[in-house]
């Protein structure tokens, strides 16, 4: 049996390299709106950044407004307070 080729991403703050599965995804969509990514999937539209499972690189994210440059939209305080939350 064929081995699947595991799709890495590189976090936004520390530039490590992960498995997609392994890191959590925040969307700016087409409409304008900034949303974490629940399904394992990947496929939801939009410009996205990838963030390493870590509640110190959420807190960098949000102090070095990471995030707000990548997406290139004011990211609100609750989407970084879900983020702690899923870890």
């Amino acid at each position: 049996m064929k081995q699947r080729k595991v799709p890495m991403r590189s976090c936004s703050v520390t530039n490590e390299k992960f498995p997609k599965l392994e890191l959590l995804r925040v969307i700016r969509t087409p409409e304008g709106n900034v949303i974490i990514e629940t399904d394992k999937n990947g496929k939801t539209n939009g410009r996205g950044a990838y963030l390493k499972k870590d509640i110190e690189v959420i807190e960098k994210a949000q102090k070095t407004k990471i995030l707000e440059k990548k997406l290139e939209i004011k990211i609100p305080d609750s989407i970084y307070d879900d983020l702690k939350e899923m870890i």
